[in-house]
């Protein structure tokens, strides 16, 4: 027995020791993952915060030409989504390989949980990518904006480094201002654009209370994640500041869009019923000031996600009404 002992103690340092510890995802017997599991790397919560810049845009494009471009807005609808979920894999990929999400709280991700090969997120998420490209090389064709080619490139470049390449944006502080640029401004003002070819200021009022929304939503992640992001030296903005500054700060963020809204409501007065999304997103900032497990902020995020999408279809509203 003692023989038998030494020759499996002998293989098992012979085979380099324990796999999980080598921080490689693709060391260890990986888990096939469910279709659910697929879906929900997507990050289903997050999805409305890719609708939300194409209904204020088509709203503002509408009020300013009198015209439904819905072949457009579907595209531009299908650009941003596809992104969103591009981002959400490209992430899932990138922090996977990386270690940081070896101890996540919220809904598990596919690379970090071994659930599936890091080739593998990787390429659905260039797949997305792709698709964005596709549907917005359409909308270029069909509007003849071709210098929109160089703005949908810094779009995946951007979505791309958020969280992968040497240097990560989001590992240094600057998730919120690609999210506020990229989910709020440009989303917005691109939908707008692409169906108008003019942008009145209700679009740039609507694009900055949506990317605000958006970043809010990032911060409620971030917040939930703090002690991970601190340990896995990711820098988030909310590692940064640190908490109370945080709920400060998402406090803000999901309140000034609805100042936004009661101005605009002085000239379109169906604007004063996006205060109704307000019944999710005071909730979202009680659960930030009063949470004590880090996973109530998942419900947090949701709540916030819903707010801007509810925003975001009745400000359209008060557009075209």
């Amino acid at each position: 027995m003692a023989g038998t002992t030494r020759k499996r103690t002998g293989k098992k340092q012979r085979g380099g020791g324990d796999p999980r510890r080598s921080g490689r995802p693709d060391a260890v017997t990986v888990k096939p993952a469910t279709a659910r599991d697929w879906i929900g790397a997507a990050r289903p919560r997050t999805l409305p915060l890719a609708i939300a810049p194409v209904v204020v845009g088509t709203g503002a494009a509408v009020l300013a030409t009198g015209i439904f471009h819905w072949v457009i807005a579907l595209a531009c609808l299908a650009v941003s989504v596809c992104l969103q979920i591009g981002v959400n894999y490209a992430n899932d990929y990138s922090d996977g390989i990386r270690g940081t999400d070896n101890h996540r709280v919220g809904p598990g991700r596919l690379t970090g949980a071994r659930r599936a090969k890091p080739r593998t997120v990787l390429t659905v998420a260039l797949v997305f990518f792709a698709l964005a490209a596709v549907a917005g090389l359409a909308i270029v064709i069909r509007t003849e904006q071709w210098w929109l080619i160089a703005v949908g490139a810094a779009c995946i470049v951007a979505a791309w480094f958020y969280t992968g390449g040497r240097r990560p944006y989001g590992y240094f502080g600057l998730g919120e201002i690609f999210v506020f640029v990229f989910f709020g401004l440009v989303a917005t003002i691109g939908t707008t654009w692409v169906q108008a070819l003019y942008v009145p200021q209700e679009a740039w009022f609507g694009a900055v209370a949506i990317g605000l929304l958006a970043c809010a939503v990032l911060l409620a992640n971030n917040l939930r994640d703090i002690d991970q992001d601190r340990s896995a030296g990711k820098r988030t903005l909310t590692v940064l500041i640190g908490k109370r500054a945080t709920q400060v700060l998402f406090t803000v963020f999901v309140l000034v869009p609805f100042g936004i809204a009661a101005f605009l409501a002085l000239v379109y007065p169906i604007a004063w019923l996006t205060l109704l999304a307000l019944l999710a997103g005071l909730p979202a900032i009680l659960i930030v000031w009063t949470f004590r497990a880090p996973r109530e902020l998942v419900t947090a995020l949701a709540l916030t996600s819903v707010t801007s999408l509810g925003y975001a279809a009745l400000l359209a509203w008060a557009f075209v009404g």
